[in-house]
């Protein structure tokens, strides 16, 4: 049986492959930018996937937390979550 910790994991991860299309999509809008728009860009999608990063980091430690600890690693997770989010919000917004 699937517990909800699974469950959990599972719409994380599947949150991460739709980052990841998303962040290449942006990558792929800013081939078209002028020159000096290309390099903010850039520098947006760079914070943007060090945050990324970070939560994806979150990500592989919370499986292997104990059930004690399983509440602190969410809240966290779901810190890191929040931080993507809007990171990748704003670059979609700059990046249109």
């Amino acid at each position: 049986m699937i517990d909800n910790r699974t469950e959990y994991i599972d719409g994380i991860s599947a949150q991460m492959i739709e980052w990841d299309a998303q962040i290449y999509r942006l990558k792929y809008k800013i081939e078209s930018a002028t020159y000096e728009k290309y390099f903010e860009y850039v520098k947006v999608i760079e914070a943007l996937q060090l945050k990324q990063d970070a939560a994806a980091i979150k990500l592989e430690g919370i499986s292997a937390v104990s059930d004690d600890e399983w509440e602190n690693a969410k809240t966290d997770t779901e810190q890191a979550w929040s931080e993507v989010r809007a990171v990748l919000h704003d670059a979609i917004m700059k990046i249109k």
